[in-house]
C-alpha cells in the first residue's frame, strides 16, 4: 500500500459488515477465501497471482496508474479492476504548474544561491515572463486540461496534443492543437501528462529534446520511462535545455546505488504532485469503496474494465 495515507482502520471500517476479514499482508498470495486485493503502485498483480486467488472478485488499487496489474487475464477470469481516476487532479495541475513557474522564474537556483551566501539577481540566467510564453500540454486528460485551464489563466499560450482528442475538442479549451513534434519546436515550456503505455515509453528522448527551442524546460509528474534520463542529462548538461523538474524517478526512493539525479538546473520533487489532505483520504476510501461494491453485488464507481 506504500505510505499514501494508508489507514488499517478507517478501511476496516469502510468494509464493516460486508462480509470479510481486512487482513494485510505482502505478495504472493494464495488461497480460496481471498475475495478482494487493495494494492497500491508498488505491489503487481500479474497472471500467477490472479491463478493462485480462484475466489479473487475484485482488484482495487490506490492511484490513477494500473499499469501494475494485468487488466486482460483480471476481466477474462471475471475480475473487476478499480482505480482512482481523478483523486489528485488539482494537485497533479498545482503541482505541475508551480514547477513550470519554479524553472522560468528560477526560483530553485536563485534560493540556492542565497543559501549560499550570494545575492546575484542573474544566478539562474535569463528568467522569462509568464504572459505570452508558449506550454505545451502533452495529454489532454483530466490532469492535462486542469493543467492548461490554470495556465491559460495566468497569461500562457497554451498548445496541446493529445491523439485520442478532436482538434476542435481541444480549440474548445482554449488549446492550440498540435502535433507533438510541432508542439515541441514551438513551445518554451513543456509538461508531461500522458499514461505509461508500450508507445509512450521513451516519448521523450534525444531527437525530441532537440526540437525543443534552446533554453526551454521540461516538467514530468507523470511516469519516469516517458523521458529518456541520460539524453536529459545531456541536454542540462551542455546548457540546450534551460531546466527540468522531475517528480517521478525510476527508483524511489533513491538509493545510494542509484541516487537522485543532480543535474545542472534539474529540480527533484520527491513523488509528491499527488499530495494533498484531501487527496490523502480519498486515495484509499475511493478503492476500499470500489471493493464494497462488488462484495455487495454492486457494480464499482471507478471501474476499469467490465469483467
Amino acid at each position: 500500500m506504500g505510505d499514501r495515507g494508508y489507514d488499517p482502520g478507517r478501511v476496516a471500517a469502510l468494509l464493516d459488515g460486508a462480509g470479510v476479514s481486512v487482513v494485510e499482508g505482502q505478495e504472493p498470495w494464495g488461497g480460496d477465501d481471498v475475495v478482494a486485493l487493495l494494492v497500491g503502485t508498488e505491489t503487481e498483480v500479474r497472471a500467477p497471482d490472479l491463478h493462485r486467488l480462484p475466489a479473487l472478485r475484485v482488484v482495487a488499487t490506490c492511484s490513477v496508474g494500473y499499469d501494475h496489474l494485468d487488466v486482460a487475464e483480471a476481466e477474462r477470469r471475471g475480475v473487476w479492476v478499480c482505480n482512482v481516476p481523478d483523486y489528485c487532479v488539482d494537485e497533479v495541475a498545482d503541482h505541475s504548474l508551480a514547477l513550470v513557474l519554479a524553472l522560468l522564474r528560477g526560483i530553485v537556483v536563485l534560493d540556492r544561491d542565497v543559501r549560499a551566501g550570494g545575492w546575484n539577481w542573474k544566478a539562474a540566467g535569463v528568467l522569462r515572463r509568464v504572459r505570452g510564453t508558449r506550454l505545451g500540454v502533452v495529454g489532454l486528460g483530466r490532469t492535462g486540461r486542469a493543467l492548461a485551464e490554470r495556465a491559460a489563466a495566468l497569461g500562457f499560450e497554451v498548445w496541446g496534443t493529445d491523439p485520442a482528442v478532436p482538434p476542435e475538442e481541444v480549440v474548445a479549451l482554449r488549446v492550440r492543437p498540435a502535433a507533438l513534434d510541432e508542439l515541441l519546436a514551438a513551445c518554451d515550456a513543456v509538461s508531461l501528462h500522458v499514461a505509461l503505455t508500450p508507445q509512450s515509453e521513451g516519448l521523450i528522448g534525444k531527437r525530441e529534446l532537440g526540437l525543443l527551442p534552446p533554453g526551454a524546460v521540461l516538467v514530468d509528474t507523470a511516469r519516469p520511462q516517458l523521458v529518456d534520463l541520460d539524453a536529459l542529462r545531456e541536454a542540462l548538461e551542455s546548457g540546450r535545455l534551460g531546466g527540468a523538474a522531475l517528480d517521478v524517478l525510476p527508483v524511489e526512493p533513491p538509493t545510494a546505488e542509484q541516487p537522485a539525479p543532480a543535474w545542472p538546473g534539474l529540480v527533484v520533487t520527491p513523488h509528491v504532485a499527488w499530495y494533498s489532505a484531501e487527496a490523502e483520504e480519498a486515495v484509499y476510501t475511493r478503492p476500499a469503496l470500489s471493493v464494497r461494491a462488488v462484495l455487495e453485488g454492486r457494480e464499482p464507481d471507478d471501474a476499469v474494465n467490465r469483467p
